[in-house]
């Protein structure tokens, strides 16, 4: 073994440890941050051992500059521009991104190289085939989840499940063919089937189950890398990838779980949410409902004012208008008062598992006050007042009560069970199911219509203005 091998060698395994500390830190808020540089860390030095292994040409090196300086600048600029809100859109697309550099990584050795053997070859097979329908698939999700792509109609047919068995024969029967001849048709033909095959299972899918495809095509994006790492013979990018792919699919299954829905049927058994488009966050119908309250930001506030317990619901609503730092003021104004505050955090708020936990911790919200859906439900009844704050379909009792209800056994926050709910929202537009929310019109609900961030500003001034 050179010494350059053996130097390789150690800074990948050097850069295996840091990368599972870095994953092992992301569990938690507090030390997300650091476990993110972590890892960003063990794969600067995964790329550093790679090249000290590979004799490489003035002009590749030129390449590998000019490459990553490009994706830096894209890299930096996207975490700089891109909203919270737009965070499962930049999810997905990074999911594609990962699909394709590990298509390309496989297109490069089976074209230009001998593969090496039957592992090798197969580890090709599962690159493209992953990597491609990981690629064209999250170029959809995002798509769908910006509104810039609907759900067709014959989608919702069965004749999407003919096509798409049409192009899995396809693809197998080139991945069968591919050993034997890598530069071959069956290599193209196996790209452009496996790009199909994952526009035509994600196009099907509604927006209400868009989080569950980014959190299951992630998963997929780390079995190509894995692949991809066989092919290339790098143990970081195989251990990296396995830890991904695994993680996607608890994800993914753990998402399920909350929706009471099997991944089978999020894949296969119809759109959620389908009539809205696609468009997650649909207008639904306003004319639906009979017996509405509303009142006013003062009259809730004088609720608070005499509240000893009080739980905050974010959703989507208070990511779209950025209220997170008025929430976190109000919610010191009720402790400096004596009231104990807390959040309740359905494992499917907002656009993709996370994403109310981010946030608010944004706000510097204490990690201690938010709670799991489990922890909080019987905590509700107990409960003075709950402000619902841009959330829909994750508080609607038609969940427990209506079997007639597509969200039917589907685990909801029990608002519902509360002494007294506020829901402030935009108007009484549907959510992600595109169906009305029978908690509108319980006697105990009122509505405060308007936007999330100037109604707790609004709340703000009135709590101070009452002390």
């Amino acid at each position: 073994m050179t010494v350059d091998v053996a130097l390789g060698w150690a800074i990948d395994l050097l850069a295996v440890l840091l990368l599972a500390l870095g994953l092992k830190g992301l569990s938690k808020v507090r030390s997300a941050r650091s476990a993110n540089g972590l890892a960003a860390l063990a794969m600067g030095l995964a790329v550093l051992g790679l090249l000290i292994q590979s004799p490489l040409t003035a002009a590749a090196w030129l390449w590998i500059a000019i490459g990553t300086a490009l994706g830096g600048l894209a890299g930096l600029l996207t975490a700089q521009r891109v909203p919270m809100t737009a965070m499962p859109e930049t999810v997905a697309l990074f999911n594609g991104c990962g699909g394709m550099a590990s298509l390309l990584v496989a297109l490069g050795v089976a074209l230009f190289q001998e593969p090496g053997g039957l592992v090798e070859a197969i580890s090709i097979v599962v690159s493209v085939f992953v990597g491609a329908i990981t690629f064209s698939g999250s170029v959809v999700a995002m798509g769908k989840l910006q509104g810039w792509i609907g759900t067709p109609g014959w989608t919702q047919g069965q004749v999407r499940h003919g096509l798409n068995i049409a192009l899995a024969v396809a693809a197998l029967v080139a991945a069968i063919a591919l050993p034997g001849n890598p530069a071959g048709e069956a290599l193209w033909i196996l790209v452009g089937a496996s790009t199909l095959l994952g526009i035509g299972v994600t196009l099907s899918i509604g927006g209400a189950d868009m989080p569950v495809v980014i959190s299951l095509l992630n998963s997929y994006s780390g079995v190509a890398a894995a692949a991809a790492g066989f092919v290339v013979g790098s143990p970081l990018l195989i251990v990296a990838g396995a830890m991904v792919g695994a993680a996607g699919l608890i994800l993914t299954q753990v998402m399920c779980t909350a929706m009471n829905r099997s991944l089978l049927n999020v894949l296969f058994g119809g759109a959620l949410g389908a009539s809205a488009g696609g468009h997650v966050g649909g207008g639904g119908d306003e004319a639906g409902y009979t017996r509405i309250t509303s009142c006013s930001a003062e009259e809730c506030a004088l609720a608070l004012e005499g509240a000893e317990r009080v739980v905050f619901v974010p959703g989507y609503g208070l990511a779209v208008a950025q209220a997170q730092h008025a929430l976190r003021e109000l919610a010191k104004l009720l402790e400096a008062k004596g009231a104990e505050v807390s959040y309740a955090i359905h494992p499917v708020a907002g656009r993709m598992p996370g994403h109310m936990n981010v946030l608010l911790a944004e706000a510097d919200v204490p990690y201690e006050q938010l709670a799991e859906m489990d922890t909080i439900n019987p905590e509700f009844p107990r409960t003075d007042v709950v402000i619902v704050l841009g959330a829909n379909d994750v508080v609607n009792p038609d969940a427990k009560n209506d079997p007639a209800s597509p969200l039917y056994g589907m685990p909801v926050l029990e608002v519902d069970r509360s002494r007294q709910v506020f829901v402030v929202k935009r108007s009484l537009g549907a959510g992600y199911a595109g169906i009305r929310n029978a908690l509108f019109e319980l006697p105990q609900t009122a509505m405060v219509f308007g936007d999330a961030k100037a109604v707790l500003q609004s709340l703000v001034t009135e709590l101070r203005s009452a002390a």
